[in-house]
């Protein structure tokens, strides 16, 4: 039996990434993040972001092949975030990857980054269909069903700000540095819930989600209190952020959970890394085996464009050179 061996770029944002995977076992996950570069602008600015994978994309894939101890005759595929994401930082991976791919005679596999998130789990332990996943991260929050190995089917969405956005949002209102998200979460276990915060559409039959209302709500709060000279608890301004945001995801991943009977929950991206979350799942979640991806593989990383990759080599969807980026590309799969 020939070995399958995919070489995996991931540059959608803020982290230039390169994986290889072997025969489904993760060989190497190179991640320069340029978190460093966009601490001063309080979030990502895409030209610079673009600028830093050009100048390191070429290192991460020596890295990576060299860390797995593989050369490119070995490899079966190459694998590459072409959407969603900020379109010049897509520019820089699949440039990379098309040139890699026709310089080596190699299949060229386009990959959907929220595939990529969803199937981060795989590392964990091979998954059962039909799914249900929540998908958190600072881009996008959605609940997922997944009829089939690669049949995706968005059935609830944020209407405006995805939670990781508010979560930096808020955050910068603080003054925390940016990434805030893990920063408002270690506080929020400090606090306490006593700022009563909109949670938005928890009760309505549907499954999307708002976070805008929050997020001014909890703006409004702090500015207000500025203006009078007030000083607000910080740890308790977390607490109740927090509180109102996991009231509502966990809310609407019950809801799905009832109007999707599975027996497998998915709870990837970035936000999956965020310990309150992981102890109401585990308080609240029961009837369900949740998976949620190892902490290294919550973020972006180029290990979870190549679980998502096996599938796509094994279905035979293979993209050509004329790939382009589609920053605003939409996560549905065979099914549509």
């Amino acid at each position: 039996m020939t070995d399958e061996v995919i070489l995996a770029i991931e540059s959608s944002c803020d982290e230039t990434s390169v994986a290889i995977l072997k025969n489904n076992q993760l060989l190497s996950n190179i991640i320069a993040s340029q978190v460093e570069s966009h601490k001063r602008f309080g979030g990502v600015v895409p030209e610079v972001a673009s600028r830093h994978h050009v100048e390191v994309i070429t290192l991460c894939i020596e890295d990576a092949l060299r860390e797995a101890g593989v050369t490119p005759k070995d490899l079966s595929a190459v694998a590459v975030t072409y959407g969603p994401g900020l379109v010049g930082a897509l520019l820089v991976g699949l440039a990379a990857a098309k040139a890699f791919a026709w310089a080596n005679h190699l299949p060229l596999l386009a990959i959907n980054h929220m595939a990529g998130h969803l199937m981060a789990a795989r590392e964990v332990k091979p998954l059962t269909y039909p799914l249900l996943a929540l998908l958190a991260s600072g881009g996008h929050t959605e609940l997922v069903y997944v009829k089939k190995e690669g049949d995706y089917h968005i059935v609830g969405e944020t209407r405006d700000d995805a939670v990781g956005e508010a979560y930096d949002k808020v955050g910068r209102v603080m003054g925390l540095s940016y990434p805030a998200g893990k920063e408002i979460d270690e506080l929020a276990h400090q606090g306490v819930d006593r700022f009563d915060f909109p949670r938005a559409m928890i009760k309505e039959d549907h499954l999307d989600f708002s976070f805008s209302g929050l997020k001014s709500a909890f703006i409004n709060t702090y500015h207000n209190a500025e203006q009078r000279g007030e000083a607000l608890s910080v740890p308790d301004l977390c607490a109740s952020f927090q509180a109102a945001v996991l009231d509502v995801l966990i809310a609407k991943t019950k809801k799905a959970l009832e109007r999707y009977p599975v027996k497998t929950l998915v709870v990837a991206g970035g936000v999956a890394a965020n310990k309150g979350l992981r102890e109401r799942l585990a308080a609240e979640i029961s009837d369900v085996d949740v998976i949620l991806p190892p902490l290294r593989l919550c973020g972006d990383n180029a290990g979870m464009i190549a679980y998502a990759a096996h599938v796509a080599l094994k279905e035979g969807q293979t993209a050509d050179l004329s790939l382009n980026a589609k920053p605003s590309l939409a996560f549905e799969g065979l099914g549509d």
